[in-house]
């Protein structure tokens, strides 16, 4: 392996050098009750790769438990995930369900040990028993009961004589346990339900914390790889299979962060809300973060892949940028797919000086020599151009047709506007032109320049085809509610035009619709009587995001003619950019989307280069200097700022030695744009230093969760996720001030998790 290697493949090489185990043995063992979103793939490529790279093997496991929540559309869908990236799981799809007769004698085990009891207090009574991070809890009265009527209450319980909730049966560990997840935690709960696989022939069911270490044993996995909301629960995993005195070598658990991805929900509880409520059309439509949803979109399996290989694999949770999964996908299909001609708001252009038809040799990889495939594109008198490639009263700077400006049409002849048509109340329909039959491109003697090459079709043979064009489904960067979800997330085009080629029967087919982005042939509703393409991600637009202007001086040369420029398409890297993309990427460890930004931009590499000078953290340093600092460069279309490289440097060291939070830090930037003033002197005049201390944050925490009592019935009931809702609530009670790991740390703790 290489010496690069993450934390988890470092503790399975120590593992096995110290003979602990023979084989490598891990596995994902998901609950089906949704389909798997791109954070399970995070957890595929875990499981599935570590267990290839050591040549072990990787379980795949229901964990299907809960038979109010399952089914076997969830699982045929976590089936498919697992295969459509790549992965083998052999020759049987294990199940928890499988293991109910032994999980049931191992629960009979620690009752005759007098280890386990069945507790017939209500959930509140549990609830209110378990005591708090500062006060001890306090064992039920039932856990007197003798080991005999504890086996016949929980025979009982098997059978199906008592109602849900009724009894429930409980671990004997410490109520005063600092680890409240020790606290007497439950193992098994009465549910009459019928379960997808074993019927009715179950009314009791064991919980997480028992079945998942049992499973893993059963099964001799080695490495029991889970996300961080389980780490507390590892003292139940050993204190389980310790208890039971099983043979060694046993499983361990080890644990990661999880993938947050900002404008995104992996909340299986939310995306069902999505999709019951109709705010989406399944688990599989594009604008959702299921593997299903990415797939039909377009997305590639070596793009997920590339995705969840460059985020790593790291012990403490963080966000990462959608923007870096989007460049994947970006970067996989540019130099795989065809570049073709659409139209989908389109202005006709009639050419007065052409009679006829004919057909024009245009290569599908134009920017890739030597790569084969051309195409015919027919050209004729009457063609239709995109709407905004014209513009009858042109702001600065651009380059596309106008009454006065000839532009060329992409891999065609350039065009001179001579008549604007308009209606009756004024709105443009029709463009008289001319053109040159001179010059077409690659044979061009007109010796006319122009500045851009638009995209067209011709009118008498451009297919209509509906286009989708899927957005962020989010328009918050934390979504929280319904509320968030973004109304201009899908845009259908009943009758947008493309270029006959384009129409195909090859399933599986992918284009980048010149200057719109990267499309796909849904899979689902594409048919050759209605065609249907699904936008997968868009090109970076060369119109939209020019660089800001460099301030003229008398002295500075004036500027060299600009080449062509195909709208909608980004230019290759340079020798010299490619030079600092390789560097940055290679040595600095930054991510493709980042480094892209810089190797690119002149100025801000050199801002970037000048903070690193003051400070060694560069993907710190990187990600604010390319998503803030260029965005008040992008606002005030100028490079004149008021803070300098130095002082961004001194804002991240304060955040790296955790002076301040990330969200401190945006806050005091803020102030730095308008006032230029050093950041530690702001830091000190509004007394913004990071709160780090226990002693004043715990009060903090037990006022949030005694402020909030449904949300904490509702997550000691199984909703896990809240977790995060009462980490949110203490950090905003604190301004942001409080260290949030201390914060994860210490609600994790309070809310048993």
């Amino acid at each position: 392996m290489s010496e690069n290697k993450d934390f988890l493949r470092a503790i399975v090489e120590e593992d096995l050098s110290a003979g602990k185990y023979n084989e490598v043995v891990t596995r994902f063992p998901p609950e089906p009750n949704g389909f798997p979103h791109i954070g399970h793939a995070k957890s595929i490529c875990i499981n599935f790769g570590i267990a290839r790279d050591y040549k072990g093997h990787c379980n795949l496991r229901m964990d299907d438990t809960n038979p109010t929540t399952e089914d076997t559309k969830y699982v045929e869908a976590l089936k498919d995930a697992v295969q459509w990236l790549g992965f083998d799981w052999g020759e049987n799809v294990y199940f928890t369900s499988n293991y109910f007769p032994k999980l049931y004698a191992y629960a009979v085990q620690l009752i005759k040990m007098g280890k386990a009891y069945v507790d017939s207090a209500s959930e509140e009574e549990i609830r209110e028993n378990r005591g708090t991070v500062t006060q001890d809890g306090k064992r039920s009265i039932y856990a007197n009961r003798s080991i005999e009527e504890n086996l016949d209450l929980f025979e009982r319980m098997k059978k199906g004589e008592f109602k849900d909730g009724e009894h429930i049966l409980r671990a004997k560990i410490d109520m005063s346990a600092a680890n409240m997840q020790l606290r007497d935690p439950l193992l098994y709960r009465i549910r009459h339900a019928n379960h997808h696989r074993t019927g009715d022939e179950w009314c009791i069911y064991p919980m997480y914390d028992f079945a998942h270490c049992l499973s893993d044993y059963i099964e001799g996995i080695t490495h029991s790889i889970c996300t961080l909301e389980f780490e507390n629960n590892r003292d139940i995993y050993n204190w389980v299979l310790e208890t039971l005195g099983l043979e060694k070598p046993r499983p361990y658990q080890h644990e990661f962060a999880r993938l947050g991805i900002n404008y995104t929900v992996m909340s299986k509880r939310k995306l069902l809300e999505l999709v019951q409520e109709g705010h989406v059309n399944g688990w599989d439509d594009p604008r959702m973060p299921t593997i299903a949803g990415y797939k039909r979109r377009g997305y590639t399996k070596e793009s997920i892949l590339n995705f969840c290989d460059q985020i790593g694999i790291a012990k403490a949770n963080s966000m990462v940028d959608v923007a870096q999964l989007e460049f994947c996908i970006r970067d996989d299909l540019n130099t795989k797919v065809p570049r073709v001609l659409t139209v989908l708001d389109p202005l006709k252009v009639t050419i007065e000086n052409y009679e006829g038809s004919q057909e024009i040799d245009a290569p599908y990889y134009p920017h890739d020599v030597p790569k084969e495939g051309t195409r015919k594109v027919p050209f004729s008198k009457e063609l239709y151009i995109e709407r905004e490639d014209f513009s009858e009263n042109p702001p600065k700077g651009f380059y596309r047709l106008t009454p006065d400006q000839p532009v060329r049409l992409r891999h065609g002849f350039i065009i001179t506007c001579k008549e604007v048509i308009k209606d009756e109340q004024g709105n443009i329909t029709e463009i008289k032109a001319e053109y040159y039959a001179n010059s077409q491109s690659g044979n061009d003697t007109s010796g006319i320049k122009v500045k851009s090459a638009i995209q067209w079709v011709s009118a008498q043979h451009a297919k209509k085809v509906e286009v989708r064009l899927y957005d962020r489904l989010y328009a918050n960067e934390a979504p929280e509610s319904l509320e968030d979800l973004n109304p201009d997330s899908l845009e259908v085009i009943k009758e947008a035009l493309i270029e006959p080629a384009v129409i195909t029967d090859k399933p599986d087919v992918r284009f980048q619709f010149e200057r719109q982005g990267y499309f796909y042939a849904d899979p689902i509703d594409y048919t050759d009587e209605k065609p249907v393409f699904n936008k997968i991600v868009g090109l970076k637009d060369s119109w939209a995001k020019k660089k800001a202007p460099e301030k003229k001086t008398e002295s500075a040369p004036k500027q060299q003619a600009k080449k062509e420029m195909i709208h909608g398409e980004a230019e290759a890297l340079t020798s010299i950019q490619q030079e600092l993309f390789d560097k940055y990427t290679k040595e600095l460890k930054l991510n493709a989307e980042v480094a892209n930004i810089l190797a690119r931009d002149e100025y801000l590499s050199n801002f970037y280069e000048e903070a690193l000078v003051s400070l060694n953290s560069p993907v710190g340093l990187a990600n604010i200097i390319t998503n803030d600092v260029a965005r008040v460069i992008k606002e005030n279309q100028s490079t004149e700022l008021k803070f300098t490289a130095i002082q961004i440097a001194q804002l991240i060291k304060m955040v790296d030695e955790e002076t301040i939070s990330n969200k401190i830090a945006k806050q005091v930037f803020e102030e730095m744009i308008q006032s230029g003033e050093n950041p530690t002197k702001i830091v000190e005049a509004k007394e913004l230093v990071q709160i780090s201390d226990p002693a004043v944050i715990l009060p903090i925490i037990e006022d949030v969760i005694a402020k909030n009592p449904d949300n904490l019935e509702k997550f000691k009931a199984g909703n896990t996720k809240l977790s995060g809702f009462f980490v949110g609530q203490v950090l905003k009670a604190t301004g942001g001030k409080a260290n949030p790991k201390v914060v994860n740390q210490l609600v994790a703790k309070a809310l048993n998790t």
